[in-house]
């Protein structure tokens, strides 16, 4: 395998590579320092002996990033805050034409699920990874991992029970959640606190994420009244120079406010029963820079 084919190789697989590498950690630059690490790896590797290159760049990237967890574990205990997943703009509506296909890889890197991905073990997450987003027999999963077969089985059980237990039952139906979006900004912009109230369930949440770098709740709100009369607080504040841009993060809908032209505050909502049950808002800008362009 020349240098070229080498790279055209590496290239083709990125993607995938990128994808695995973020739902471990939920940071898209620490998903990136992986893949280029991946890269290096293979680029000095003796290709010759490679057989089959995705399942050994699977196994470099995954590895890796199994490395970078526990330095990101020491990192997250020091965060100011609630803690989100760094914003991922996904596009499985233009690139996954299998809906059902879609619905798991969305469901996969939801900003609920990698919540709850966060509190599993670095090998418990690996298997969930490799298993319920990418469909990875036990076996192989195994070889990537250095784990018997049966081990592997074990962690993909406890992991799966894990994330059943703590995941929340949101409906992920694309064109009600941005209906629902448009009309949830337009009440916050608005101020309109009874707006607001129609639309957030009773037990709605609020989730905002600053890192202790902008203005953002340092708890989680809970219940309509506190997640509205909050909103309506913020709105009341205003922002200079205030634009929108919609686009698809985390496999769902979501909205960028931008103020100047730079991102200030990324907001998406979770629906159940026809009600927004939670409303995530990231402001800390380190985690929004990357949606600059």
């Amino acid at each position: 395998m020349t240098a070229e084919t080498a790279t055209d190789v590496f290239e083709e697989h990125r993607p995938f590579l990128l994808g695995v590498a973020y739902r471990m950690l939920g940071r898209v630059a620490d998903a990136e320092d992986v893949v280029q690490d991946a890269w290096l790896r293979w680029s000095a590797a003796d290709r010759g002996d490679v057989r089959e290159p995705r399942a050994y760049l699977v196994r470099v990237t995954t590895r890796l990033a199994l490395d970078r967890l526990a330095r990101i574990k020491t990192r997250n205990e020091a965060y100011v805050g609630p803690w989100l997943p760094e914003p991922y703009v996904t596009d499985f509506g233009d690139t996954v034409e299998d809906t059902a296909e879609r619905a798991v890889l969305a469901d996969s890197v939801s900003l609920a699920v990698l919540v709850v991905l966060e509190s599993l073990s670095p090998l418990e997450r690996a298997v969930f990874v490799l298993r319920e987003a990418f469909g990875y027999p036990y076996a192989d999963i195994g070889a990537v991992l250095d784990r018997t077969e049966s081990a592997v089985r074990q962690l993909a059980g406890r992991a799966r029970r894990h994330v059943e237990e703590r995941r929340p039952r949101y409906e992920v139906d694309p064109v009600q959640r941005r209906e629902l979006t448009e009309r949830f900004l337009a009440a916050a912009v608005e101020g309109d606190l009874e707006g607001l109230m129609a639309l957030l369930a009773p037990d709605a949440r609020l989730v905002g994420d600053s890192g202790g770098k902008a203005k953002a709740p340092l708890r989680v709100l809970e219940s309509a009244d506190h997640v509205g009369r909050f909103l309506v607080g913020v709105a009341g504040k205003g922002l200079p120079d205030v634009s929108r841009r919609y686009l698809e993060v985390n496999g769902g809908f979501a909205v960028l406010v931008l103020s100047g032209g730079k991102p200030d505050t990324l907001f998406q909502i979770d629906v159940a029963e026809g009600g927004i049950q939670a409303v995530y808002v990231i402001r800390n800008p380190d985690k929004l820079r990357a949606l600059a362009d």
